[in-house]
């Protein structure tokens, strides 16, 4: 456990928390993917980090760690993080990779670059911390800079559990509808699909419809 100055302690989170995790995952809102309003998955969670802590592991697999911020004063849990031990392993890690292509002919004089994305799976296998959340009664101080960063040394002494690669996901951008501009141009082209749809799809792990529509060329 983490101490975070005399109220506050950083802990694996337990059976007990579903109720406060369930509403940190309503409160997270659209765009929050590990955190989906969904009573079997929350408490699936829970369980898996659960066994995930007493494991005994000798090289990154299928682990997931979810920890709690707890007020020690209150018992309130005010906030969340995560790590995911590998990612892409029970089912395909998917992302886009920004590039670019330049058509260009010296006898017309012309050279124009045009941005692509690449739909890939190259993260597979590296570690993820992720679910990160603070209730915004508890955002004051240092809460939010412990509750993201006691992560590394989880990380560092428990070596063995983890890849040598670390990566994060950062929210996109939606508003409060959760409309999200590059899901909307995505959505037009190929989903007829909305983005709270999608999020709420992918976050419950049904990832089936990234395979069959998202485009395989870049775009």
């Amino acid at each position: 456990r983490l101490r975070v100055n005399t109220m506050k302690v950083i802990r694996p989170i337990e059976q007990k928390d579903y109720a406060a995790l369930y509403s940190i995952a309503v409160e997270s809102g659209i765009g929050f993917t590990s955190l989906p309003v969904n009573e079997k998955l929350l408490k699936s969670k829970i369980a898996k980090a659960e066994m995930s802590f007493a494991a005994e592991v000798t090289q990154p697999g299928n682990q997931s760690y979810l920890f709690v911020m707890e007020d020690l004063d209150t018992g309130e849990v005010v906030g969340t993080s995560g790590i995911e031990a590998t990612v892409g392993l029970d089912d395909a890690f998917y992302h886009y990779h920004r590039g670019q292509v330049v058509h260009a002919s010296r006898e017309l004089n012309i050279h124009n670059t045009v941005d692509i994305l690449t739909l890939c799976n190259d993260y597979t296998g590296v570690s993820e911390i992720c679910t990160l959340f603070l209730r915004e009664s508890a955002r004051k101080g240092s809460n939010g800079r412990l509750l993201s960063k006691f992560r590394f040394l989880f990380m560092m002494e428990h070596q063995q559990r983890f890849s040598s690669t670390v990566i994060a996901e950062m929210r996109g951008v939606s508003d409060e509808n959760g409309a999200s501009p590059f899901w909307q141009w995505l959505d037009e082209h190929f989903f007829s699909m909305d983005f709270p749809t999608a999020d709420y799809l992918t976050g419950i792990g049904d990832k089936v419809f990234i395979a069959e529509l998202m485009p395989k060329y870049p775009v």
